[in-house]
C-alpha cells in the first residue's frame, strides 16, 4: 500500500516555509537564533498544510483522520515560569494550567485547531520522536484505523532542555560541526514540521514514504551503541521495506549533531552499508538547529523538497572541512557541485538510549 505526502508545513530557526528552508540548506546558510512558542511554531507549521488538511476532512471526515505528533519536552517551558509565579506569590498564573504539562498536549492543540476528532497520540522517543510519529501513522493507516494522519514533530529549546544537554557537556558553544576532528557538541533550534498523508496521491506530488526502519541500541540511557549496530539495522529494515538496495539510494540527509558518539556510530554505520560508492550525504543541522523531537519531520521534509525541485542540488554539508581521520570517509556534499537523478532520499533520525529510524522518501510506480 502507498503512502503518499503532501507538501510539509515547517518553520524553524532557518526560516518559515519549505522554500526558505529549501534555499538556506543549500546555501549552508548558519542559523539565527528565535524566540518561539510552542503554539506559535504548531500554529504557523499546521497553517501552512491547512488546504491539505481541509481537503482530507472532506473526503474521509473528520473522524478517519489521525494526528500523531512527536514531541520531546512534556510542558517545561510553561511550568517553570508558572511555578516561580507560586513561589513568589502563593498562587499560579490564571492562564495556566497542568494539562499543558501532558504528553498528549500537543496531539490535543493540533486536533483543536484543525477540526479532527481521529485517532490521536504523541511519540517521545526523545530526538527520533517525529520519525517514529511518522512511522506510526503509516502503520495505522495501513491497519485501517484512520485513512489519512496529519503527522509531524514540534520542540522548542527551553531553559530545562538547555541544562539537560549542558549537564550532559553536549551543547556547541558555537554552531554544530557534523564529523569535523574540531566538532564540539550540538546546537539547539526550534522547530515544528507536519505533514498530511493519505494512501491517495491527493496532491498530485507522486511523493511516498517508500520505506521505514525501526531499532533499538537499549545499552546505555542516552548514549548510541559505538559500533553503529543499531543504526544499521534501522537503515537495512528501510532498504528492506522500499523493495531497495543501498546503491539505490540518491542521498542521505544524517542525523548528524556533531556529538562524538553520534558521529563516530553514524559514520561508521553508513560506510559499512553503502561503502565506497555511497550517495551524497549530508547534515542540515548546522543550518537549521537540533529541533530535537521535530528533527525527523524536519529532515524529511529537506528530502522532500529536494524531489520537488528535482535540479540537482543538494543540502551542503556545513563544517569547517576539517576531517577526522578516526571515522570512516563519508561522501559529504559540496556547495558548488551539482548532481543528477535524485529520486530517492534517505533520511537518518537517532535519539537518546538508541531509538533509531530510517525513512525513505521517493517516487515509485510499481506500488500494489
Amino acid at each position: 500500500m502507498a503512502i503518499y505526502l503532501s507538501a510539509p508545513g515547517v518553520i524553524c530557526c532557518a526560516g518559515s516555509g519549505l522554500e526558505i528552508l529549501h534555499d538556506a540548506v543549500l546555501a549552508g546558510k548558519p542559523w539565527h537564533k528565535s524566540d518561539l512558542t510552542m503554539e506559535a511554531l504548531m500554529d504557523d507549521s499546521i497553517s501552512q498544510i491547512r488546504d491539505a488538511v481541509e481537503l482530507v476532512k472532506g473526503r474521509y471526515g473528520a473522524d478517519r483522520v489521525g494526528v500523531f505528533a512527536g514531541s520531546c519536552d512534556n510542558g517545561t517551558f510553561y511550568s517553570l515560569p508558572a511555578h516561580e509565579q507560586f513561589f513568589k506569590t502563593g498562587s499560579f498564573p490564571a492562564d495556566y494550567s497542568f494539562s499543558l504539562q501532558k504528553a498528549a498536549a500537543p496531539a490535543d492543540y493540533i486536533q483543536k485547531k484543525l477540526g479532527l476528532t481521529g485517532f490521536a497520540s504523541v511519540c517521545a522517543t526523545a530526538c527520533a520522536s517525529s520519525a517514529s510519529a511518522m512511522v506510526k501513522a503509516c502503520q495505522l493507516i495501513k491497519a485501517g484505523f484512520c485513512d489519512a494522519a496529519v503527522v509531524g514533530g514540534v520542540d522548542i529549546a527551553s531553559v530545562m532542555v538547555l541544562a539537560g544537554f549542558g549537564a550532559l557537556e553536549a551543547v556547541s558553544p558555537g554552531l554544530a560541526n557534523p564529523f569535523s576532528r574540531n566538532r564540539d557538541g550540538i546546537t539547539l533550534g526550534d522547530g515544528a514540521a507536519f505533514f498530511v498523508i493519505t494512501r491517495e496521491d491527493l496532491w498530485k506530488t507522486g511523493i511516498q514514504l517508500l520505506g521505514w526502519g525501526e531499532s533499538s541500541d537499549a545499552s546505555h540511557m542516552t548514549a548510541p551503541e559505538e559500533s553503529g549496530a543499531g543504526a544499521a539495522a534501522a537503515i537495512r529494515k528501510a532498504l528492506a521495506g522500499a523493495g531497495l538496495e543501498p546503491e539505490d539510494i540518491d542521498y542521505i540527509n544524517l542525523h548528524g549533531t556533531g556529538t562524538r558518539l553520534n558521529d563516530l556510530m553514524e559514520s561508521r554505520a553508513v560506510s559499512e552499508i553503502f561503502g565506497p560508492e555511497m550517495p551524497p550525504v549530508s547534515s542540515t543541522k548546522p543550518v537549521t538547529g537540533h529541533t530535537l523531537g521535530a528533527a525527523g519531520a524536519l529532515e524529511l521534509a529537506i528530502c522532500c523538497s529536494v524531489l520537488e525541485t528535482g535540479d540537482g542540488r543538494l543540502p551542503v554539508h556545513s563544517w569547517d572541512g576539517e576531517k577526522d581521520d578516526d571515522l570512516p570517509a563519508l561522501n559529504f556534499v559540496r556547495k558548488e557541485k551539482t548532481y543528477s537523478c535524485i529520486r530517492t532520499c534517505m533520511s537518518n533520525t537517532f535519539g537518546f538510549g538508541g531509538c533509531n529510524v530510517s525513512l525513505i522518501v521517493g517516487e515509485r510506480h510499481d506500488t500494489d
